[in-house]
């Protein structure tokens, strides 16, 4: 068990302008949801410890064992456990008395708001349930939901989370084509979606692509529509159902049916180094457990507080920290459709202050981004209401932490930089504030319950200011239970490095420095870090060289100061073919746009006359990211032509 890092003996000097640490303020300690006795607690019984986590929930049947890890490396935890995740997300808080306690502040775009209290969100989830139902759904059927972070988005998850039906979210930036795939992949029976979404003040289609995407979908039998902007859209009778018409009128009346602790919640596709993106599968009872305690514990969650996550629900970060983990303590929440420059740059800023959210989760894109904006924005409105920040999706660096800390949080806010993942579920490694002492840039330790460590490629410690590769040496509630259909896949994945020990890698460099504080370093492998967006550069490659011009594609992902990485890709075009520039670029940008997402255009393409190859044809991808980023090359000894790169340069 990987213990808290010791709090370094020296403090800054009064005179360090920017301290190297940050010690928890004593009376935030003092209150603080998660003490020091939690490490203790874990330490001396992992398994205890989690069954206490688990206590918090309602269960309809408590389970038999803790851990079932003799399936390895597929877990089983709370096993034979029963419970219902909606009942654990609504209606246990409206039981309790908390039904007129406000659990979502819905921000529109175009400015229009809703306020959903937690009877509200019952009536809404029951309904949809209900009109699940009818369709004839059951527990276990597949659901695709491809939707902007608008409130029946999330009453969609909580109806299929009632019922059992195992809900498949499709960031709605997402094209038609990588839509079809995970319908296909998951035989979604229904796909859930809108007509249009608001971007940028102007309604953008939604719906167009769903029926691109289904056309010719053997497993859909039907497309729920959502009216949102009111946009003229193609209907196909027999198929296609108006929510407002199928799910307003059904009954606001359901009981909630438990459901193994093992029954699969959702579906979540990730990319991965093939270029197919994996169906990452998380289950119910040891999932809702770990997002539950981390909320609690890592955002210091109170009643009085209002909490605003800003990812989107087509993440895993939607699904564990705007959904399941802070619904699941009844939570008074911030949902903001839109993006943050829209109107203007002030957007954020005035939803912080018109809400009072008192706690704002974020990522390090978004800092650096308010960092460019400048100060004088977030200075401009009243943010005293923020008492802790969060940062999450890639490391944060040190500047931007101070300047997130300083500027957004008033000098004092605690910031907790959280590292996980869309296999891990929940939050990972994290300081627990009120208890760690902060240094800018490091997640600091493994949480209480968590066990990590940081090896070389024999799987030996590398120590305190030693670096190596993140692994996970023990099994987690949260863990995903595989890869959806393909399990020989999850195991190469993420077991076959470090077989021999049973650990689980992450895919991540990391170090301990001199303290014992564990800093993440970023992707070790082919997948890249896009504003927390996490992009293989196969399926990339792929989309390039679908385009009739292209040959042949390598993509990188280069060090960029706003968004973490950034695409960058050389390009060979095919025999004959013109290399007309900027235009010829253009129609490479937007066909990975268009295969994939927006999010997935290179920031850069270079057209090459060819690429750095070993002698059995592999390219070196470590020499394209130097020239990236402008650095010398490293060792070229292993290429068949060394001189390949000032072809390179002068293209």
């Amino acid at each position: 068990m990987t213990s808290a890092p010791s709090t370094p003996n020296s403090a800054p000097s009064a005179d360090t302008p920017e301290p190297d640490v940050y010690p928890p303020n004593p009376a935030f300690a003092a209150a603080a949801n998660a003490q020091p006795s939690l490490y203790d607690d874990a330490a001396r019984d992992r398994l205890a410890f989690w069954e206490t986590q688990a206590e918090r929930l309602h269960w309809h049947e408590k389970w038999s064992d803790v851990l079932d890890w003799s399936g390895a490396p597929v877990a089983k935890w709370f096993v034979g456990g029963k419970l219902n995740v909606a009942y654990n997300c609504v209606d246990r808080h409206v039981l309790e008395g908390n039904g007129e306690r406000v659990a979502i502040e819905f921000e529109g775009e175009p400015g229009d708001t809703r306020t959903l209290t937690y009877n509200d969100l019952l009536a809404e989830v029951s309904r949809a349930a209900n009109a699940f139902t009818d369709l004839g759904l059951v527990a276990g059927d597949r659901v695709a939901v491809y939707m902007p972070m608008i409130p029946e988005a999330i009453v969609t998850m909580l109806a299929c989370a009632r019922l059992g039906l195992t809900h498949s979210v499709v960031f709605g930036g997402f094209s038609a084509g990588a839509l079809r795939s995970r319908i296909d992949d998951a035989e979604a029976k229904l796909v859930v979606t809108v007509d249009g979404q608001w971007r940028r003040g102007k309604p953008a289609p939604l719906k167009s692509a769903v029926d691109e995407a289904v056309d010719g979908a053997e497993s859909v039998e039907n497309v729920l529509v959502v009216r949102r902007t009111g946009i003229d859209v193609e209907w196909t009778e027999g198929r296609d159902l108006c929510w407002h018409d199928t799910v307003d009128p059904a009954s606001p009346e359901h009981t909630a049916q438990p459901f193994d602790s093992e029954h699969p919640l959702f579906i979540l596709y990730t990319s991965g180094t093939t270029g197919k993106p994996k169906g990452i599968v998380h289950t119910t009872g040891g999932y809702l457990t770990q997002v539950s305690y981390t909320h609690h514990n890592v955002f210091d969650y109170k009643p009085d507080d209002v909490y605003w996550c800003t990812a989107d629900i087509g993440w895993v970060t939607g699904h564990s920290y705007i959904v399941y983990g802070p619904l699941s303590n009844g939570v008074t929440q911030v949902v903001y459709e839109g993006t943050p420059n829209s109107p203007d740059e002030h957007r954020h800023f005035q939803i912080i202050e018109k809400y009072g959210v008192s706690i704002y989760y974020t990522a390090p894109t978004m800092v650096r981004t308010f960092m460019k904006w400048g100060r004088a924005i977030p200075d401009a409105h009243d943010l005293s209401s923020i008492r802790l920040l969060g940062s999450v999706g890639e490391p944060i660096n040190p500047e931007a932490w101070r300047w997130y800390r300083d500027v957004i949080g008033g000098g004092t806010a605690p910031i907790v930089d959280t590292w996980w993942q869309t296999e891990t579920g929940a939050i990972m490694i994290s300081p627990l504030p009120g208890v760690t002492t902060t240094k800018p840039g490091s997640a600091m330790a493994p949480l209480p319950g968590i066990s990590a460590k940081i090896v070389d490629d024999d799987g030996k410690d590398v120590g305190n200011g030693g670096s190596g590769y993140l692994v996970l040496d023990e099994p987690w509630p949260s863990m995903l239970r595989g890869i959806w259909g393909d399990m020989d896949r999850y195991r190469d994945t993420y077991w076959s490095r470090y077989a021999e020990q049973g650990w689980y890698f992450a895919g991540d460099g990391a170090k301990f420095d001199e303290d014992g504080a564990l800093w993440v370093m970023g992707r070790v492998d082919d997948v890249m870090n896009v504003s927390g967006h996490r992009i293989s550069t196969a399926e990339v490659e792929s989309a390039l060289v679908g385009h009739s011009g292209v040959a042949e594609a390598a993509v990188v992902g280069a060090t960029d100061d706003t968004t973490g990485q950034g695409i960058v890709a050389f390009v060979i075009l095919r025999q004959g073919v013109e290399n007309t520039g900027d235009p010829l670029i253009a129609e490479l940008r937007s066909q990975v746009s268009t295969d994939i997402s927006p999010i997935a255009k290179p920031r850069e393409i270079h057209i090459v006359p060819e690429l750095p190859k070993t002698r059995s044809g592999k390219i070196m991808r470590r020499l394209l990211r130097d020239v990236a980023e402008g650095r010398e090359l490293g060792d070229t000894s292993t290429l068949v032509d060394p001189g390949v790169f000032e072809a390179i340069r002068k293209a």
